[in-house]
């Protein structure tokens, strides 16, 4: 009796802890505190790749883009480092920029636009540092968008990067990853930054119902960067490197300031904001011309700009506001209604972020507070 009564209490010690051990595992699973960031892709075991010019290729590394290192983003001598004057806004990454032009080729400026030649590859590596007030130091390079053009015009390829940041895969499917890092003011923030699917990319990237680049318009290059130690606008350094014609001097052309500089003056600043964040929908050739919202940094005309106009077809994304601007009154504007929501089918941009980005809609609250 003795005996069974002690391997009965055995058997139900035992379940207990196998028990309490899987409540322990689920709640692991289930705890916000605990969660872990997501590898950015399998650390697969690829087939190598020989760069024969048919794209896309699996690796990143495989087009020769950078060297040493390709978490270092070193560009070879055959890619140009480059910078729009304004940002468009994706979850608060940091983002490199390259661009690759063929050997003997050229780009061209036609009107406002920069005609660049089959085979060039625009190259946009997004990231995070670990600690945004420490920007230079470790960091974690989240995907690559590449758009290449190719004789049967622009395409558009995601590449995810894996966990120990020494390649970067094709994933046409897009992806979801969770990123920790550390704000400005100190604080960790958990984003769970979604990866666009190769469909996805013509959302934005579209003129005229063709895949096109954004932020590749002679407005948004006629600005100085820094090239090392020194500062050139970057359409006369791309001129002396002889891979762009039809550049003057810089005030012969159209220019754009960064939005960010609180040195420029307001309307100009919002007016950046609008349009490298909106404008690739909300102009005559994009997939919001309908709404007969245009939102070019050139736009002057109020009825284009929302002041007082009813929207056409905003449905329930327009809450219970009546005009997309309000002259004075931000808070009763569908713009900031819009701007200030993560909901889908009220947030705009409709992809490309899942956070609202509290600095430009602070700029464009501003912006509208001023209007008369």
């Amino acid at each position: 009796m003795k005996i069974s009564q002690k391997v009965t209490q055995n058997g139900v010690f035992t379940i207990s802890v196998i028990l309490l051990f899987f409540i322990y595992l689920i709640s692991c699973q289930k705890s916000p505190d605990k969660i872990n960031p997501q590898p950015l892709a399998p650390e697969e075991v690829l087939a190598k790749e020989v760069a024969d010019g048919n794209y896309p290729y699996r690796r990143l590394s495989t087009y020769g883009f950078f060297t040493g290192e390709i978490k270092q983003l070193i560009p070879a001598s055959t890619v140009i480092f480059y910078q729009p004057a304004s940002s468009l806004f994706t979850d608060y990454a940091l983002k490199s920029r390259f661009l690759f032009i063929p050997t003997g080729e050229k780009a061209k400026i036609d009107g406002e636009d920069l005609d660049l030649p089959h085979g060039s590859v625009l190259i946009k590596n997004f990231y995070y540092p670990a600690d945004f007030r420490k920007p230079e130091e470790e960091r974690r390079i989240i995907e690559t968008r590449l758009m290449i053009h190719e004789k049967k015009g622009w395409q558009a390829y995601p590449y995810i990067w894996n966990e120990s940041q020494t390649e970067a895969v094709l994933k046409v499917v897009g992806g979801e990853i969770n990123v920790r890092f550390i704000d400005n003011q100190g604080k960790e923030q958990l984003i769970n930054y979604l990866v666009p699917n190769k469909n996805q990319c013509k959302s934005c990237h579209n003129k005229d119902e063709i895949l096109s680049p954004i932020g590749m318009q002679v407005k948004h290059l006629n600005n100085e960067i820094a090239y090392g130690t020194t500062k050139a606008n970057q359409l006369a350094h791309w001129t002396e490197l002889g891979v762009l014609e039809g550049f003057n001097e810089p005030a012969a052309h159209p220019a754009m300031v960064n939005y960010q500089d609180t040195s420029q003056a307001l309307d100009d600043r919002a007016m950046a904001y609008l349009d490298i964040n909106c404008a690739h929908c909300h102009r005559a050739e994009g997939p919001a011309s309908t709404s007969g919202l245009f939102l070019t940094y050139d736009q002057r005309d109020r009825m284009k700009l929302g002041i007082n106009k009813t929207p056409i077809a905003a449905g329930s994304g327009a809450g219970s506001f009546k005009f997309d601007i309000v002259p004075g009154k931000p808070d009763e504007s569908i713009v900031i209604h819009r701007m200030s929501s993560t909901k889908v089918g009220v947030a705009m941009p409709e992809i490309g972020r899942t956070t609202v980005d509290q600095e430009g809609v602070e700029l464009i609250r501003n912006w509208i507070a001023e209007i008369k």
